[in-house]
């Protein structure tokens, strides 16, 4: 693992927490997107992932967002390679999701043992499941400020 993020492995995050970081800015992830950039490679992703946050970028309301703020849905997309690693797609995890969509998430942050950040009700109920398990579900990263 790479000086700046300490979890117990690497991270997996769902689209909502990276259209945060990417196209609102929410300053929430403030930390995290400045740990990111200090340590790429810690965000686990999928191709399959990545065709989703794709699929998101051109909803009307995400695409309006970018266009208001000039930034093309490229711009997210570079961000987003620039931070993650891809990772090959995880098999079925012990325990199963409520929503199909989210499943993807839950079976590789059990596959790397990772701290899984969802904002998303149906990932965030199987918190006290997944610690079984040795992952960390949490709606923000609370991991240190990075120190270069």
């Amino acid at each position: 693992m790479q000086a700046g993020l300490e979890t117990s492995a690497a991270l997996v995050l769902d689209t909502n927490i990276a259209l945060d970081l990417f196209v609102f800015q929410d300053p929430a992830t403030a930390a995290l997107r400045e740990a990111l950039e200090r340590a790429p490679g810690e965000w686990l992703a999928t191709a399959a992932m990545r065709e989703e946050l794709v699929r998101v970028l051109a909803y009307p309301q995400i695409a309006r967002r970018l266009t208001a703020h000039a930034k093309p849905a490229q711009a997210v997309l570079d961000a987003f390679d620039r931070c993650t690693r891809l990772v090959p797609e995880a098999p079925k995890a012990a325990f199963t999701c409520k929503d199909a969509d989210d499943q993807k998430f839950i079976d590789l942050a059990a596959a790397h043992r990772a701290t899984l950040l969802s904002k998303d009700d149906a990932v965030l109920c199987m918190a006290r499941r997944m610690e079984r398990i040795g992952v960390t579900i949490a709606r923000v990263w609370s991991g240190p400020a990075p120190t270069g």
